[in-house]
């Protein structure tokens, strides 16, 4: 009946701790994670695969009107609004790198990760939108017939862009599926060129042959929109990680030109 309490004389001295024998164990970043901490910063580099979608066709709305500004023919009949471009596709590789923050919540059902991280692509462009000269004969008045035949050229390369987003995800030991949303900017070079011609007949006159050009967008335009998508980090150790991650964009029209697109991305991280 008699019990023998344990003091700490009597508890075993491990070799390190002792200062004789040995030496503590070291940190190394390729230790097994058994139990993965998603909290603190991490960084990381991607490649990706872009669709990227491209509306043209109200881009030369503006330079048709603004080179026919003070003619009978744009106010009577509006050649502005005619369509000649249409819209263009073009998937492209791309690469770029991540940086972010996560902070984490155990809930009564299981570990909540929180966190916000920017995002930054460069995609390998050359869009070319399709062009369908237009040809319409008015009458301006009894005496006066004009032919007039629209084309058009539009553009798009050298696309950079980078989303800041909100991240929401579920830890599942190491395994942290998540959604984001955020604010996208961009940068690309877009040009759209609109040439209106314009074959004038004033009752039994010579026909007389007028060309207005028109220009929109620039080299280096600035792109603003949003970001949504979902991803998947995977955790090989406490500091190393694999992703998957798909992302939507879409930019506020620059030029009248609409731009959305669709990415699928892979890449790695380390978490300090």
């Amino acid at each position: 009946m008699a019990v023998t309490p344990a003091i700490a004389a009597d508890l075993p001295v491990l070799p390190w701790l002792n200062g004789n024998e040995g030496a503590a164990p070291t940190f190394t970043p390729f230790e097994t994670a058994k139990f993965t901490d998603w909290r603190g910063f991490y960084a990381g580099g991607l490649f990706s695969y872009s669709s990227v979608d491209a509306d043209f066709s109200k881009a030369t709305q503006g330079p048709i009107a603004f080179s026919l500004r003070q003619s009978t023919l744009e106010q009577q009949f509006q050649p502005s609004t005619w369509q000649v471009l249409g819209s263009a596709s073009h998937a492209t590789t791309g690469f770029g790198g991540f940086v972010g923050y996560n902070t984490e919540y155990l809930s009564p059902y299981g570990r909540v990760v929180l966190g916000f991280e920017g995002n930054y692509e460069h995609a390998a462009l050359s869009l070319t939108a399709p062009n369908s000269p237009l040809s319409r004969v008015v009458q301006p008045n009894a005496n006066t017939i004009d032919a007039v035949t629209l084309s058009a050229s539009g553009t798009l390369s050298n696309l950079d862009f980078a989303t800041v987003r909100g991240r929401a995800g579920w830890d599942f030991n190491g395994i942290l599926p998540y959604v984001f949303a955020g604010l996208a900017v961009g940068r690309t070079d877009l040009n759209v060129t609109a040439t209106t011609t314009v074959v004038q007949t004033v009752g039994n006159q010579p026909p007389q042959t007028f060309v207005f050009t028109g220009t929109a967008g620039k080299d280096s335009e600035w792109l603003w929109g949003y970001a949504v998508g979902a991803g998947l980090d995977v955790a090989l150790t406490n500091h190393f990680f694999l992703r998957g991650e798909y992302e939507y964009v879409h930019f506020e029209p620059i030029a009248s030109t609409v731009i959305n697109i669709n990415t699928v991305r892979a890449g790695a991280g380390f978490k300090f």
